[in-house]
């Protein structure tokens, strides 16, 4: 088994019995959360865009809190880091309107755990990727392993705009040179104003996601904590 990341260890350590139980409470306040109505909505257009039925999997599912928005499922694999957010998903909001007939909760680390190759249609992540772990090409690669042709990666992303990250004076400053810049000079500064990873704006989006995956959608979301890219992508045969 390989090891887990330094991500995985702290999301491990920081979702731990007593958080896990809090963000369990709060999702019994779903309707109240416009943001969350908005994101189950979108992942039940997302599953519609398949026909039925499908495998998927939930790239970091914590309590299982969008599992019972899909539709058409075959099966279903939520992945997190943490036991104690795991213990909490398998009484998940509104598990009485989960249709998938097989769920499997299943704990390790995204950016080292092994999936056979081809066994999804669906991966998705809301509230993880470019937040509690770097969006970057290596993770990207393993979406492709992991999907079967055709099959579509839909997901979140903390875009550089949000609110929720400081505005620092560097910040500033790199955000209006950059546009001016070009070449190595100016990769390197978005590389450094994207946090290695841990924001993505619409064009790293892109960027890291072609030639491998057509981008059918790409928008922007505010949640309760940050402004996002929320996108749907397909992978491409070849």
């Amino acid at each position: 088994m390989s090891a887990d990341s330094p991500w995985a260890e702290r999301a491990a350590s920081l979702y731990d019995h007593a958080y896990a139980k809090r963000y369990r409470a709060h999702d019994e306040q779903f309707q109240a959360s416009a943001p969350c109505r908005e994101f189950a909505d979108w992942l039940g257009r997302v599953c519609a865009m398949f026909p039925p039925p499908i495998d998927v999997l939930d790239l970091g599912c914590g309590t299982g809190r969008y599992f019972w928005a899909l539709t058409g499922v075959r099966s279903l694999v939520g992945l997190d880091a943490s036991a104690a957010m795991l213990e909490e998903a398998r009484r998940p909001y509104n598990a009485d309107r989960i249709g998938a007939p097989s769920v499997s909760l299943v704990q390790g680390d995204l950016l080292t755990h092994r999936f056979e190759a081809a066994r999804f249609d669906l991966v998705y992540s809301v509230g993880v990727l470019a937040e509690h772990v770097p969006f970057d090409e290596p993770l990207v690669a393993r979406l492709v392993q992991w999907l079967k042709p055709g099959g579509r990666f839909a997901f979140t992303a903390v875009h550089p705009a949000s609110p929720s990250i400081p505005r620092t004076l560097g910040r500033r400053i790199g955000e209006g040179i950059v546009p001016a810049m070009r070449g190595r000079v100016r990769r390197g500064l978005r590389r450094r104003l994207l946090a290695g990873g841990l924001y993505a704006d619409e064009e790293r989006v892109r960027e890291l996601l072609r030639p491998r995956f057509a981008v059918e959608s790409l928008e922007r979301i505010e949640s309760e904590a940050h402004l996002h890219c929320l996108c749907v992508a397909r992978k491409v045969s070849g």
